[in-house]
């Protein structure tokens, strides 16, 4: 048995991401978390070259996209849509502490779904904010002046195709995957998408993810075996998110209102643990335990939540 495993049964999971990267960096403990220090960097110039780049003009993302251009346009688009969360309607962010200490790669965010952009474009707001030291505020918005270019969000194929607003989206991060459950709005059975938990994995190795576990705006509906499969794999830092009130805001996919002056709830949970012998559907109901989508009157036997 690992030391860090050993700590993580006999401190209850409660062993912060700052003291896991402390002790990995001295040595006392295996790096299950192998990722956090193997970050990933691509560039269009040669590799003797890349080195000079020291404004990361020619920096790009492990999908061939440039930082450049992604950074340009989450400060354009940051620009449009900040009176949605701030004037319109009123975000109100809890626990952005817990995303200081994180290292920039190696993160995944799992929340629960409510519209299709609208969430997304919140976490970014929120990423890029707390880049430059903001804790559970959005205001004033000169961070977009330097935003956080290293982060991807898992959105399903067919939504990023849906005109030409879902495909600029897509250059912000979209990690675009085929769902074998759903495809157009209805229940289907096809062939699963091998190469999503690579793409993911690529993502998690350059900056962090944002991933919607349930795989659908639907409340309450379950939580995706693939999720603890990426978990168990790549071992990345869990970060659970409950965000409120988006549904009501905003029409399905996140470009409309519905109601204005509607209070935007964001929580940031403190980082999940897995030990390496906790089976899939262990995994699965802690992570639905942890987002709060578990059914209403639903009897829970989990473990509990650290």
């Amino acid at each position: 048995m690992s030391l860090l495993t050993y700590l993580c049964q006999h401190t209850h999971n409660r062993l912060s991401v700052k003291t896991i990267q402390e002790l990995i960096q001295a040595g006392f403990i295996e790096n299950i978390y192998l990722m956090n220090l193997r970050k990933s960097s691509f560039s269009a110039l040669p590799t003797w070259l890349a080195r000079f780049d020291f404004l990361g003009i020619f920096e790009k993302d492990p999908f061939g996209n440039f930082l450049s251009v992604k950074r340009f346009f989450i400060f354009v688009i940051g620009w449009f849509t900040y009176y949605r969360y701030t004037a319109v309607n009123k975000i109100k962010i809890t626990g952005s502490e817990q995303l200081i200490d994180l290292p920039d790669h190696g993160v995944i965010f799992l929340s629960n779904h409510q519209t299709y952009f609208a969430d997304v474009i919140a976490f970014y707001h929120i990423f890029c904010a707390t880049k430059w030291g903001y804790k559970d505020t959005i205001s004033p918005p000169f961070y977009l002046f330097s935003p956080r270019a290293r982060c991807y969000y898992v959105a399903a194929s067919e939504t990023m195709k849906e005109g030409i607003l879902p495909k600029l989206f897509s250059i912000g991060g979209a990690i675009t995957i085929d769902r074998s459950w759903r495809a157009n709005g209805e229940n289907v059975k096809r062939e699963l998408d091998n190469s999503a938990q690579d793409k993911i994995g690529m993502g998690l190795k350059h900056g962090w993810v944002v991933s919607f576990p349930q795989g659908t705006t639907k409340p309450f509906a379950p939580v995706r075996k693939g999720t603890a499969y990426l978990i168990k794999e790549h071992q990345p830092i869990v970060i659970p998110v409950v965000i409120n009130g988006f549904r009501r805001a905003f029409d399905k996919k996140g470009l409309r209102f519905k109601k204005r002056n509607t209070t935007l709830t964001v929580q940031f949970k403190s980082p999940m643990h897995f030990l390496p012998d906790e089976s899939i559907e262990e995994i699965i109901e802690r992570v639905t335990r942890a987002i709060e989508q578990e059914l209403p009157g639903e009897t829970n036997t989990i473990l509990p939540v650290l």
